[in-house]
């Protein structure tokens, strides 16, 4: 889709300036948004240039940024210039009300200085294995013919990835109750429909356990109840303990020598558990969907993964070129959720050469910033080359938001993508159930293939 390009907005000492938007009312805008947020996005820019307002139900004016030069002045703001977790009110529901996302100023700096070790640097490294051989696990029990709904496999496996980084197993009794949960809780945000409550709060009534609601919390509680006996569990039996997540938590303790309450750590292993294999699994699936959609594509990523021979070093796999491109190529064209977090200015600020007064909320635009023709020439179009031939900056290529609300998992993410890739089509001949388009939906906060991408097993290599 071709679309004009838009020059910075011209400078302006009005301190109550305001982007131009839609005029529709705020409740046709938040169904825009809930039900076609891609569409209504491409939509907005192409109308009003890429600083626009929306006015969705129950927020205030929401100044949406698709210019990296504004999300780089954004990304790059001292972290006490914005208040992020306020905006973050609507995962309280799904997250819990000590969720890092919800933190702001030094609760978050700690907290996240806390959590970071596990996610970078030779940690996840080693990881590598063990991604390998639960993918293997995972998918050794394909037949010739059978079919499969993509995204539902990539959740399992994803699911156990993180248990293996949060709780030190990926199998076993335990682990398959949290998969099973888990995977029937976040099945009930599988629609807009089934997400408009968490976005509408009169809608959170609990009439019964048949109730959306009342079926929505009381599932949620009984992951609760897992987290906390296993909590229990390595308190009063510290020999449990080893260099997982949960048992690094249990050790850490605060200014006043306090360790974290049982409260504390269930909303964050909850974070880590929805943020840290959800949005995994649907990019996999997107992934599968694009290299089935372009056979040329998915040959030529599988003729550089078998050049390094037979059983390949998962770190050698992960530094492959194409590779790489295939997977930024597929959080670029649908990334998993639209927009980076909201920031609501805590000062006067200058963005983009405009006066905005205190109490604004930015919100840094990933999925237009993705499909600028500026940046990505026939942005619609799946073409991982793009990645190989130009180095992206931070505020032009986003899919995990930026400055210090950088997603903490990138890089296991990222690992995670390309180890599965590899594992996958390095054994498996796999084709679409259906050549029919698949589209983008909203699971949630997130958006994801419409039908899970549909597969069957056509052979093995």
């Amino acid at each position: 889709m071709s679309r004009a390009r838009i020059e910075p907005a011209s400078v302006s000492r009005d301190k109550n300036w305001r982007p131009s938007g839609p005029k529709a009312p705020a409740l046709f805008q938040f169904i825009n948004w809930l039900v076609r947020p891609f569409e209504y996005l491409e939509e907005c820019v192409g109308r009003y240039g890429d600083m626009f307002t929306l006015r969705l139900v129950g927020l205030p004016p929401l100044i949406f940024i698709a210019n990296p030069r504004g999300i780089q002045e954004i990304f790059n703001a001292d972290a006490q210039s914005f208040e992020v977790g306020k905006t973050n009110d609507l995962a309280r529901p799904i997250l819990g009300d000590r969720s890092l996302i919800l933190m702001d100023g030094s609760r978050h700096k700690r907290e996240r200085k806390l959590l970071m070790p596990p996610f970078h640097g030779e940690k996840v490294k080693s990881y590598a294995e063990s991604i390998c051989q639960i993918t293997e696990t995972v998918t050794s029990r394909w037949q010739i013919n059978q079919s499969f709904i993509a995204r539902n496999v990539m959740q399992e496996i994803t699911l156990k990835v993180i248990m293996q980084t949060v709780f030190g197993f990926n199998e076993g009794e335990k682990c398959e109750q949290f998969r099973s949960l888990l995977a029937d809780w976040l099945d009930l945000l599988a629609s807009p429909l089934r997400s408009s409550f968490i976005f509408l709060k009169f809608l959170q009534i609990d009439w019964g356990a048949w109730s959306p609601w009342g079926n929505f919390i009381r599932t949620r509680q009984k992951i609760y109840d897992l987290l906390q006996a296993e909590i229990e569990d390595r308190r009063t039996h510290p020999e449990k303990r080893g260099d997982d997540i949960l048992s690094l938590m249990l050790e850490v303790t605060d200014e006043d020598g306090q360790p974290m309450s049982d409260e504390q750590l269930k909303d964050e292993l909850m974070t880590l558990l929805v943020a840290g294999h959800e949005t995994t699994a649907t990019s996999l699936a997107w992934a599968f969907y694009w290299l089935e959609k372009y056979p040329d594509l998915k040959e030529k990523l599988t003729q550089e993964i078998e050049s390094l021979g037979k059983n390949p070093n998962p770190i050698e796999i992960s530094r492959l070129p194409y590779l790489t491109a295939v997977c930024q190529e597929t959080l670029r064209l649908y990334p998993i959720v639209p927009i980076a977090f909201a920031r609501i200015s805590n000062q006067d600020l200058e963005i983009m050469g405009r006066k905005f007064p205190a109490g604004t909320t930015f919100v840094p635009c990933i999925y237009s910033t993705h499909h600028r023709e500026d940046l990505y020439p026939n942005s619609q179009q799946f073409q991982p080359e793009r990645f190989l031939q130009r180095q992206y900056s931070p505020y032009e290529f986003l899919p995990f938001g930026g400055g210090v609300r950088l997603c903490l998992g990138y890089a296991l993410a990222m690992l995670e993508m390309k180890l599965v890739l590899a594992s996958i089509l390095s054994k498996y001949n796999l084709e679409l159930a259906s050549h029919q388009p698949i589209k983008p939906m909203r699971r949630g906060g997130t958006l994801a293939p419409s039908n899970g991408v549909p597969l069957v097993v056509r052979g093995f290599r």
